[in-house]
């Protein structure tokens, strides 16, 4: 078998590998949107090529297409128009399960090379994909090009990585000798091949459709296994310009392109229940509501399940040493990407007698106050705010906000819509903040997806921690930022919501917010607490998605020369 993918990309793998193992910073993608770096004409030919897609059907030239859909609709009001090949499942199916054959056969370095080459295809692609993902999802330019791209990549590299430590920790061939009495030995050739599980579907998401499914498709793929890419009907582009790209890259390598497909449907005819189900199907990867992750998490008992769902962010302020430092940090926090993102903060537990600071206790009323303040001066810039915030990306999220605003909690900061001046109809909301008491559990403790703020006012530190491990552990969470000034509060709140699977952050303050997951440092998501099942990306994200099977055969003994 070729291996020239395999070296051509090798350093960068080993980078990876590297970064894995001492999670310090490491990127192989630039994540700048830079002419100098993807060239000079990239943003317009990125433009032009995504433009090129509107209205048109993205043909992937795969089997069982039976129809088209396109439901997709851009938040700053674009006209898109792109339909998607609807599928025949028991075409499409049974042409992943074949497409496999040869696939499962190749060796570890070649799986490996050819999703490090379509990796290497897509980031050339970053500015095409970064158009699409913006008018998909809501996303601001740069972070539509920076999560949707280099950073996705990123994430993708981690799993291939990862899969490729976990393919190679046992030898492909061994050889095996027992003494059996003073005159016997046994030896036995052995030979141990890795096994795909099966059919893996990727089920994505509306809000970030490539970082959250490159990690399993990736991890999938470079297992042996065909991936059946089903994307949420609002953000396609994203996941269908991955596929197009992929197919180029596995029929040029030699191998059934068929082992990366598109299953699309529309909110009103949904298929990814009867897909699931099918028995061909050994792993599924979801990522998306609570909902339908608690069906696929009890129902899909034929295959090897990943979730992320969601849950309820936190912030435990207790003390700071800068009030403004703080404030800033955490109204970008909770500005970016209007509150859409899995990892934003949503409840923020103050103490009613206030918080510690160098000058004294800035009390409760004043705290909120200097967030609001924060929050208001961030957003006081139209280009700035129409940038960070986005654009809503579901209508739903949009009722959301309204319903929270008339649900009798003291409104500190109404929600408004942003100007936009390059996308007028754009779809847009900065961050509402209510204040509730402790007491008034049923309001906050549950997921209000989108820019929806609850203040808390608690009585002391020790019921925020009380009430913020009760949200992880009924209700799931990603995160908690926490600001003290006390080294046994700090403590307390890491061993409470660490027990409790959340990862914690510390005093963040600057250019570093409790929304980030850097690959190849921050797990994302734990798997400890029901906002999920698995982490992105660690040894048991990818390990389960093939079996090593061995096999073995005597070696003859040498015929002694007859003198």
């Amino acid at each position: 078998m070729s291996h020239e993918l395999f070296d051509r990309h090798s350093k960068t793998l080993n980078a990876a590998l590297e970064a894995i193992e001492t999670r310090a910073f490491w990127a192989a993608y630039p994540e700048v949107p830079s002419g100098k770096i993807y060239g000079e004409t990239a943003r317009e030919d990125g433009l032009n090529a995504w433009k090129a897609r509107l209205g048109k059907k993205a043909d992937t030239q795969q089997p069982g297409t039976q129809g088209w859909v396109g439901g997709e609709v851009s938040p700053y009001g674009v006209e898109l128009g792109t339909e998607y090949p609807s599928p025949d499942l028991d075409v499409l199916v049974p042409a992943a399960v074949e497409s496999m054959k040869s696939w499962k056969r190749a060796d570890a370095k070649t799986r490996t090379g050819v999703c490090l080459e379509i990796l290497d295809r897509l980031n050339k692609r970053s500015f095409e994909m970064g158009f699409a993902v913006m008018h998909t999802t809501g996303q601001g330019f740069m972070m539509a090009f920076q999560a949707g791209g280099p950073h996705a990549q990123d994430r993708g590299l981690e799993a291939v990585a990862c899969a490729w430590r976990e393919m190679t920790r046992c030898p492909s061939n061994a050889t095996w000798s027992k003494r059996v009495s003073k005159t016997d030995t046994v030896t036995l050739n052995k030979t141990y091949r890795i096994i795909p599980r099966g059919v893996a579907i990727n089920i994505g998401c509306s809000t970030f459709p490539t970082w959250n499914s490159y990690p399993g498709l990736f991890a999938s793929l470079a297992t042996g296994n065909a991936v059946i890419i089903k994307p949420h009907p609002g953000a396609v582009m994203p996941l269908a310009l991955t596929v197009e790209i992929a197919r180029d890259v596995i029929s040029e390598a030699g191998f059934d392109p068929n082992l990366i497909t598109l299953a699309c449907d529309s909110i009103d005819s949904p298929i990814a229940q009867d897909l699931v189900m099918r028995p061909e199907v050994g792993i599924v990867d979801y990522t998306g509501g609570n909902a339908f992750g608690d069906w696929i998490e009890a129902n899909v008992r034929h295959a090897q399940v990943y979730t992320e769902k969601a849950g309820i962010n936190t912030v435990i302020l207790d003390g700071c040493e800068d009030i403004k430092q703080m404030t800033g940090n955490l109204a970008f926090s909770l500005s970016l990407y209007s509150g859409q993102m899995c990892t934003t903060p949503q409840n923020i537990y103050i103490p009613a007698d206030g918080i510690d600071t160098p000058d004294g206790r800035v009390s409760f009323d004043d705290t909120a106050g200097a967030l609001i303040k924060a929050l208001n001066w961030f957003l006081s810039e139209p280009a700035r705010a129409a940038e960070v915030c986005g654009a809503i990306q579901s209508q739903a999220t949009a009722q959301r906000i309204e319903s929270a605003a008339a649900s009798g909690a003291t409104v500190l900061r109404a929600s408004d819509p942003i100007e936009n001046e390059h996308f007028p109809e754009a779809r847009t909301a900065t961050p509402l903040v209510l204040q509730v008491d402790a007491t008034e559990t049923k309001t906050f403790q549950q997921e209000m997806f989108g820019p929806i703020i609850y203040i808390i006012k608690t009585s002391g530190s020790a019921e925020s921690l009380s009430l913020a491990s009760e949200g992880a552990s009924q209700c799931g969470a990603l995160t908690c930022a926490m600001y003290s000034r006390d080294e046994k509060v700090i403590e307390d709140v890491v061993d409470t919501m660490t027990d409790a699977g959340v990862a914690v952050s510390c005093n963040l303050t600057g250019h570093i917010w409790v929304n980030q997951s850097a690959a190849y440092s921050d797990f994302h998501v734990s798997g400890a607490n029901p906002a999920g099942n698995a982490t992105l990306c660690d040894a048991a994200f990818v390990a389960n998605r093939f079996r090593t099977v061995a096999s073995r055969i005597p070696v003859a003994a040498p015929v002694e020369a007859v003198s």
